[in-house]
C-alpha cells in the first residue's frame, strides 16, 4: 500500500461513551498520516460487521479496519473474505483498532491495545502481512471464521455465563468469576480427529481450536501456535476434580515445562470434534449455544492485515 487511498472504519458504537470524538481524532491521525478522512460504518445488533465491511469495499476502500473487540473483528473478516477479489494483490487488508476487553488477535500480533491513535497509523503506514484464517461449523451449519479460537465445553460456558456490567467494570477478570461457575462440572465425553487420524474417545472439559497461542489475561495456552504457520492448534483439558485443575493451571503458569497428562495438545490443518452429550460452543469469545459437533480448518494466509514495520514475534 504504497500510496494512500481510502480508508474505511466499521465501528461497535457501544464500545464509546462519545463516538463523534473518537471520529474527530481519527481525522486528525489520518490527515498527519497523508490520508483522506477516514469513512465511518457502524454496526448494529442484528449486524455486527459483515454487511459493513462489504459495503465499504464495494464503497471503493482500500483499507478496512475493524474499531472493536474481537467479535468485530470477526464479522468484519467474514465480510472481506466474502468480497475477496480475484486479483490477490488487489484485496483489501485489514487494519486492528482495538476497543474491546480481550483485544486476543491484536495481542498476538504484538499490536497497541490501549492506544486508538497509534493503533491507526500502524494501519495507516505499516506493512501487511498475511495469516490464516480459521474456519469453523458446528452440527453441519454453516461455516464461519475465526481469528483466535473456536470452542467446546468450560471456555464456551464462560463466554455464555459472562456478566456484560461486570466485564464493562473489571475487564477480563470477568471471565474468571464466569469460569468459577462451572469449574467443578463433570465434563463429557469427546473424540478428536486430528487431519483424519482418529483418536480414542475421552473424558474433557474443555477443548478449543486455536489459531493464536495467547487466548486470555496474557496466558499461552497453547505455546505452539503462530498465526502464519498455516496450522491449528488443539488442546484439549481433561482434568480430575478440584485437584486436577490446580495442576492444569500451573502447567499453564509454567508455560508448560512441567507438562500434565490432562493437557493434550496437537496440530494440524483440520480437526474435528465429537461430543457426546450437547455441550456450549464458542467462536472468538461469542457464543454460539449447545452443540453435538464441531469442525474446524485452517485457510492458511488468507488475511492480509496490518502490522507494525517490525512486528515482535514474527517467524
Amino acid at each position: 500500500m504504497s500510496q494512500p487511498g481510502v480508508v474505511a472504519i466499521v465501528a461497535n458504537p457501544s464500545k464509546f461513551s462519545d463516538l463523534d470524538e473518537v471520529k474527530g481524532s481519527a481525522a486528525v491521525v489520518a490527515a498527519e498520516a497523508g490520508w483522506p478522512e477516514p469513512r465511518w460504518y457502524e454496526t448494529t445488533v442484528e449486524d455486527p460487521g459483515r454487511g459493513q465491511a462489504v459495503q465499504a469495499v464495494r464503497d471503493g476502500a482500500t483499507l478496512v479496519c475493524s474499531l472493536g473487540g474481537d467479535g468485530t473483528v470477526r464479522s468484519v473478516v467474514q465480510g472481506l473474505l466474502e468480497v475477496r477479489p480475484p486479483d490477490d494483490e488487489a484485496e483489501v487488508p485489514l487494519g486492528l483498532l482495538p476497543a474491546g476487553t480481550g483485544n486476543l488477535l491484536a495481542r498476538n500480533l504484538g499490536l497497541p491495545i490501549d492506544d486508538l491513535a497509534e493503533s491507526l497509523r500502524i494501519a495507516l503506514t505499516g506493512t501487511t502481512r498475511r495469516i490464516d484464517v480459521g474456519r469453523a461449523s458446528f452440527d453441519d451449519g454453516d461455516v464461519e471464521v475465526f481469528l483466535v479460537a473456536a470452542g467446546v465445553g468450560l471456555d464456551a460456558e464462560t463466554m455464555a455465563n459472562v456478566d456484560e456490567d461486570v466485564k464493562k467494570k473489571v475487564g477480563w477478570i470477568a471471565y474468571v468469576l464466569a469460569a468459577g461457575k462451572s469449574l467443578l462440572r463433570k465434563g463429557f465425553r469427546v473424540s478428536v480427529v486430528a487431519d483424519g487420524h482418529r483418536a480414542r474417545s475421552q473424558h474433557a472439559r474443555t477443548v478449543m481450536v486455536g489459531n493464536c497461542g495467547e487466548l486470555t489475561a496474557g496466558a499461552q495456552l497453547m505455546p505452539d501456535a503462530r498465526v502464519d504457520d498455516g496450522l491449528l492448534d488443539a488442546l484439549v483439558v481433561s482434568p480430575k476434580g478440584f485437584l486436577g485443575w490446580g495442576s492444569v493451571l500451573l502447567d499453564f503458569a509454567t508455560r508448560h515445562r512441567l507438562g500434565h497428562p490432562s493437557v493434550k495438545r496437537v496440530q494440524a490443518q483440520k480437526v474435528e470434534v465429537l461430543l457426546g452429550s450437547p455441550e456450549e460452543g464458542e467462536l472468538d469469545g461469542d457464543a454460539v449455544g449447545q452443540v453435538r459437533a464441531m469442525l474446524c480448518e485452517v485457510h492458511a494466509g488468507a488475511l492480509p492485515v496490518r502490522v507494525p514495520a517490525a512486528p515482535e514475534g514474527w517467524t
